[in-house]
C-alpha cells in the first residue's frame, strides 16, 4: 500500500488568557522564544517528508498570524488559513477543516507546544501502522490534574478523565498532537458541547472509543515535547530552544567585550566595549548593548533592542524595541514589545523565604513551583527611574509606573501608578 502525505491541522484560533498580559496585544501562539514565535518553532518541527501542507485554524487576532507567516514559502512549508468563526472548542476547531482534508488522514497539533519532529513522525508512524481511527500522542508530566489522563490497555485507549480530581489516578496524559481518519467528522457532529459550552475533540474520541473503534496511543519523551499555557512555562521553551541554539556573530564586538559559549548575534547589532555576553543567549538585529553589560545565559534580545550601560539581563526574553536604561537589572522576567525602562530598573526575582513564587493567573493564585520568577510585562510599559517589580507581579500593556515605585501586586492595562510626596521646604534662616 503506497503512503499518502498527510495535512497538517494546527490549532491557533484561541488567545491564551492564561498567558495574559503578553497575550492582550498577541495570540499566545506568536509569543517569542528564543527569537523565533512558539508558532514557527512548532512549524520547523513539521517540515518533515510526510506532511505536504499546513492547515492553521485562526481566529484571535488571526491577521497577526497570516501577516507573519504569509504563504508559508519564506519558512519551507505550504500553509492555508481556515478561521474559526467563533472559539468553540477543539473538535469544532477541527470540523472547521473538513473541506480541506477531505477522505484523508491528517494530522493535528495544538498550536503551543514545542515538540520535535521526531515526536510528529512517531505519531504518524503509529498511525499508518494499527489503522485506527486516530493515535494520540502521550506524555508523563508531573501535575496531571491540570491535562486529560488516559487510560491505556496494550497500547490502545481505553478512557479520557479530564483533569481529573482524584490522586494516583496516573500521570500520562494527552499531549495534544493527533493522527485522525476522515471517519473522526462523523463523531465530532455528535458531540454535545461540554458544561463550558464548548465541544472537546477528547469527548469526540472517547464516544469512537464507545462505539468500538480503535484508538491508538503513542507515548513521547517529555523532554521533547513542552505545553506552554502559562507564563512561567516561556521560561522553559526559551530555556529548551536556547539549548540547541547556532552560535553565529553576525553584528560588530567591539574591543573589550567578551563572548563566552553559544551567542547568536543579529545583523547590525553592537556589543559595547566591557560587555561579558555568557551563552546560550540569542540577541536580535539592530540591538546596542553596553557598554559594560552583563548578558548571562539563557536570555532572548529581540530586535531593535537598546540595553544601555552597567546593566544585568539574566534569564529573560526581552521583545522588540525594548529600551533598558543604564544601571539597571533583569532577571527571570519578560518584557513585551516597546517597553521604555528608566534607569535603575530591577526586578527582583527571589522571595525572603526562598518560597517558590506565586502568580495570579485569570484571578486564580497558582504556585509556579519556580523559586525565581521576576516581573511579566505587557507591550508598551513605560517605568520611571528607580522602579522596582517584586516576585511574580504582571503589568498590563500601556500603563506608567513612575519614579521609585516598588510594584506590589498586579498592575493592570493602561494604568498610571505614582508615588506621591508631599515634601515641605524651608529656608536655612527660618531653621536657625
Amino acid at each position: 500500500m503506497v503512503e499518502r502525505d498527510m495535512k497538517a491541522v494546527v490549532l491557533a484560533a484561541g488567545e491564551g488568557q492564561r498567558l495574559r498580559p503578553l497575550t492582550l496585544t498577541r495570540p499566545k501562539h506568536m509569543i517569542p522564544v528564543g527569537g523565533k514565535p512558539i508558532l514557527e518553532h512548532l512549524l520547523s518541527a513539521l517540515k518533515i517528508p510526510s506532511i505536504e501542507e499546513v492547515l492553521i485554524v485562526v481566529n484571535y487576532k488571526a491577521e497577526i498570524i497570516k501577516a507573519y507567516f504569509g504563504d508559508g514559502s519564506k519558512y519551507g512549508v505550504k500553509i492555508r488559513y481556515v478561521v474559526q468563526e467563533k472559539v468553540a472548542g477543539t473538535a469544532d476547531a477541527v470540523h472547521t477543516v473538513e473541506e480541506y482534508v477531505g477522505d484523508e488522514d491528517f494530522l493535528t497539533v495544538n498550536g503551543d507546544l514545542l515538540v520535535s519532529d521526531d515526536v510528529i513522525k512517531s505519531v504518524i508512524n503509529i498511525h499508518r501502522r494499527d489503522f485506527p481511527i486516530a493515535t494520540l500522542a502521550a506524555v508523563r508530566v508531573e501535575r496531571p490534574e491540570d491535562y486529560g489522563v488516559l487510560k491505556v490497555d496494550s497500547g490502545k485507549l481505553v478512557d479520557i478523565i479530564e483533569k481529573p480530581s482524584e490522586k494516583g489516578i496516573g500521570n500520562l496524559v494527552n499531549a495534544g498532537i493527533y493522527v485522525f481518519s476522515a471517519e473522526i467528522f462523523d463523531f465530532i457532529k455528535r458531540t454535545e458541547p461540554s458544561p463550558r459550552g464548548e465541544i472537546e475533540i477528547t469527548d469526540s474520541i472517547r464516544s469512537a472509543i464507545i462505539k468500538g473503534e480503535k484508538v491508538s496511543v503513542v507515548e513521547i519523551p517529555s523532554d521533547k515535547w513542552l505545553d506552554i499555557g502559562r507564563p512561567w512555562d516561556l521560561f522553559e521553551a526559551n530555556m529548551r530552544v536556547l539549548r540547541d541554539i547556532k552560535p553565529n556573530i553576525m553584528g560588530k564586538i567591539e574591543e573589550g567585550a567578551y563572548i563566552k559559549g553559544p551567542v547568536f548575534i543579529g545583523d547590525g547589532t553592537i556589543i559595547r566595549s566591557g560587555s561579558y555576553i555568557e551563552g546560550p543567549v540569542f540577541i536580535g538585529d539592530g540591538c546596542d548593548i553596553g557598554p559594560n553589560c552583563y548578558i548571562r545565559p539563557y536570555t532572548s534580545i529581540g530586535r531593535n533592542v537598546r540595553v544601555g550601560n552597567a546593566c544585568e539581563v539574566k534569564n529573560s526574553i526581552l521583545m522588540d524595541n525594548v529600551h533598558v536604561g543604564h544601571l539597571s537589572y533583569i532577571g527571570d522576567s519578560i518584557i513585551g514589545e516597546n517597553c521604555n525602562l528608566g534607569a535603575g530598573f530591577i526586578s527582583a526575582n527571589l522571595r525572603f523565604d526562598k518560597k517558590t513564587v506565586c502568580m495570579n493567573v485569570r484571578g486564580e493564585k497558582i504556585d509556579t513551583g519556580r523559586v525565581k520568577i521576576g516581573v511579566i510585562m505587557g507591550d508598551n510599559v513605560m517605568t520611571g527611574v528607580g522602579a522596582l517589580f517584586m516576585p511574580g507581579v504582571a503589568v498590563g500593556c500601556n500603563s506608567w509606573i513612575g519614579p521609585n515605585v516598588v510594584v506590589y501586586r498586579d498592575v493592570p492595562p493602561n494604568t498610571v501608578l505614582l508615588l506621591e510626596q508631599q515634601i515641605k521646604y524651608k529656608s536655612l534662616s527660618a531653621m536657625q
